[in-house]
């Protein structure tokens, strides 16, 4: 007799029913139109393969939620982020080196073009005067009586 060893198939470390549970709970938390083009196209809950694409099609929606959040600058931040996953170390040291360069030299040009004449001063050794009176003509005053 042969020997059979039973290997439950995984994916991404979870098991068919862990990814089906999953897959249930991500889907209530999508919007309903992107549920009915699920439908739709076909997406099923049931067998491996199909359970895997309905996974990461889930996720892929979620993941553009997150990126319809985000502000102008997050993305930016995000685009730099996912680009520097295929740079080497070096690559991206050299890359800041060359960006701080020019960001200085921008920074002389500026200062060049909008040279700054006006010198501010200020005195803290005067006391202020006190602009406020006690009484003024539009305000009224109230006082407080306990009983």
């Amino acid at each position: 007799m042969t020997n059979k060893k039973n290997k439950n198939k995984t994916f991404q470390g979870m098991s068919y029913r862990e990814i089906q549970r999953a897959n249930s709970n991500n889907r209530n938390n999508l919007h309903k139109e992107d549920q009915r083009w699920l439908k739709d196209n076909g997406y099923k809950n049931i067998g491996w393969d199909d359970v895997i694409k309905l996974y990461q099609k889930i996720k892929d929606f979620l993941d553009k939620y997150q990126l319809q959040d985000l502000t102008l600058e997050e993305l930016f931040l995000e685009a730099d982020h996912i680009g520097n996953k295929y740079l080497s170390d070096q690559e991206i040291q050299e890359f800041n080196q060359k960006l701080a360069k020019e960001v200085n030299e921008i920074a002389d040009e500026i200062d060049k073009q909008f040279p700054d004449t006006e010198i501010e001063i200020i005195d803290f050794s005067q006391k202020t005067k006190n602009k406020y009176t006690k009484n003024r003509n539009n305000q009224k005053s109230y006082k407080t009586i306990k009983f």
